[in-house]
């Protein structure tokens, strides 16, 4: 069985229709460079509903996805409740990923980085990571953090990703 992603696109206009999802597609397109492991995708759009975010990421949990991505709602406006949708549903924040992601959009020269509230968090065997909604950001995020998101999911239970050398070095520590 082929190991299974969700992106979750979190946007109130998207969701109704009023333009189209860039930032998923954004997404999927990243991952399938970076992955030299044949996967499965299970795309969703909700909107900035923390009740809706919250539920389907244990929806997806519950259906085997080993990494859901999320794209959207990690501001500061008032409708932006993706991360405490994340703290209503999931066990374990792992804040590094957040630190590393605004790091690298302020080397890339986004001053607004710094108002970024995305994080990433445990969801019982899953990896949840939440990215930027503007599709351009989502690259510089993932290139920041996917060397260690397939050492993560080894770390909790989940099945081995292997990247595309040619465009990531995924990091596993060497046994001994």
């Amino acid at each position: 069985m082929r190991p299974r992603i969700g992106i979750v696109t979190i946007s109130d206009r998207a969701s109704r229709g009023v333009y189209d999802d860039a930032s998923g597609p954004a997404i999927e397109a990243a991952l399938r460079d970076y992955l030299a492991t044949e996967c499965d995708f299970d795309k969703r759009l909700v909107a900035d509903e923390r009740e809706q975010i919250a539920a389907v990421l244990r929806e997806l949990a519950a259906s085997g996805c080993c990494l859901v991505c999320t794209t959207g709602g990690t501001g500061p406006a008032p409708r932006d409740v993706t991360p405490e949708a994340i703290r209503d549903c999931c066990h374990k924040e792992l804040p590094g990923f957040g630190e590393q992601m605004r790091a690298a959009s302020l080397r890339a020269g986004v001053p607004t980085a710094i108002l970024s509230r995305q994080t990433a968090a445990i969801l019982d065997r899953t990896l949840v990571v939440t990215l930027p909604g503007k599709p351009a950001s989502i690259r510089v995020c993932l290139d920041a953090v996917f060397p260690a998101i397939p050492y993560c999911i080894d770390l909790i239970g989940g099945p081995r990703l292997e990247g595309n050398a040619a465009v990531v070095q995924v990091f596993r520590p060497k046994s001994g």
